[in-house]
């Protein structure tokens, strides 16, 4: 996939608890600014309210240091591109509320993005980037799904899902294992050093058992969360503490392959339904090390090529929804100043 030579886009990002800004200038990514919010820590997970006022804080900052690291100005560029959903409520609304005033005050135009729609292009912010079509798997802490991307800015979801996300998974695990937050590093960490047969845990897969329609690549993640929560309920109240610090690696390498094995071997079944010789991985649980080597290992035995975004644009960022606004806005893709934020917006 090519992009042509158009002007500077300004990209903002804030669906959950990251703010970020980013310019796309001349076919590339000519800066990524991305301001975290070490709030939520103490809570073990992001808390809205706290995130939207931290949005509101951080937004201007963000802006400017994306606008100095490219070198330009309001005035220079091209079109504003902003995360339209799905996220949070409120933290969309500061990031929607920013981009409009920008777009009107700089007279351009406006691009919305779907942030899932940015997970997939990630991919696509530098070489090598995947031929369309491609498949795509999108593992992060709000989604899970398979997607096949063709051209012409086409996607077709061939399976999700159906409760929790498998970041959200790992983040769950981590906790009831006494683990930081956010958990999904912690976990791998722990992972590495750890007995992956301690634990027989159900495969988070649900097809291809009596496949009906789209469901044949779906997920749940609620039963091996459950099995982890019984395991642990499941020891004398008097040793539990002490079993679980004595087992904590060996139940993190556990979940950690059982989940890795299901989502590899979705991807295998979609490769061989499909024939497309391309898949990438993205969104954060990407970064994780077991993921990447699975996913690597399945491609050299099934002959497909695989492709992951570098770590830094594997969490939540706005270089990937430059990336995306590009692709669309070159498709004659943009839109009005009346856009609306939608929480709830799928692929």
């Amino acid at each position: 996939m090519t992009f042509p030579d158009l002007p500077p886009i300004l990209a903002i990002e804030t669906s959950c608890d990251d703010t970020a800004a980013a310019v796309w200038a001349s076919g590339r990514l000519a800066s990524s600014v991305v301001a975290g919010q070490r709030v939520h820590q103490r809570f073990g997970g992001v808390v809205p309210e706290h995130a939207s006022r931290a949005h509101e804080r951080l937004i201007v900052p963000a802006v400017q240091a994306a606008l100095d690291e490219a070198g330009l100005a309001v005035s220079d560029l091209g079109a504003v591109a902003v995360t339209v959903g799905p996220g949070l409520a409120g933290s969309l609304l500061v990031g929607l509320g920013a981009a409009k005033g920008i777009a009107l005050g700089a007279g351009v135009p406006l691009i919305g993005v779907n942030h899932l729609e940015g997970h997939v292009y990630s991919v696509m912010i530098a070489e090598p980037r995947p031929p369309l079509p491609f498949l795509c798997l999108t593992v992060s802490g709000g989604h899970t799904l398979l997607t096949l991307v063709e051209a012409d800015f086409r996607h077709t979801e061939l399976g999700r899902t159906r409760d929790d996300a498998a970041g959200e998974a790992f983040d769950k695990v981590a906790k009831m294992l006494g683990l930081p937050y956010p958990g999904g590093p912690h976990v791998e960490q722990w992972a590495e050093s750890g007995d992956a047969a301690f634990l027989d845990l159900p495969s988070p897969r649900l097809g291809p058992k009596g496949r009906r329609g789209d469901e044949l690549f779906d997920l749940s993640f609620s039963g091996i969360k459950t099995a982890v929560r019984y395991w642990i309920t499941g020891l004398p109240e008097s040793e539990r503490a002490e079993a679980v610090e004595r087992h904590r690696a060996d139940v993190c390498a556990s979940f950690q392959q059982t989940v890795v094995q299901a989502l590899v071997e979705g991807v295998r079944q979609a490769v061989r339904e499909t024939g497309v010789g391309a898949v990438a991985v993205v969104g954060g649980v990407s970064a994780n090390r077991g993921l990447r080597a699975a996913i690597a290992q399945a491609g050299q035995a099934d002959g497909f090529e695989t492709f992951v975004p570098d770590t830094a644009h594997s969490v939540d960022n706005a270089a990937m929804i430059a990336v995306t606004a590009a692709a669309k806005w070159a498709a004659g893709q943009a839109d009005g100043l009346d856009l609306a934020a939608r929480p709830s917006l799928a692929l």
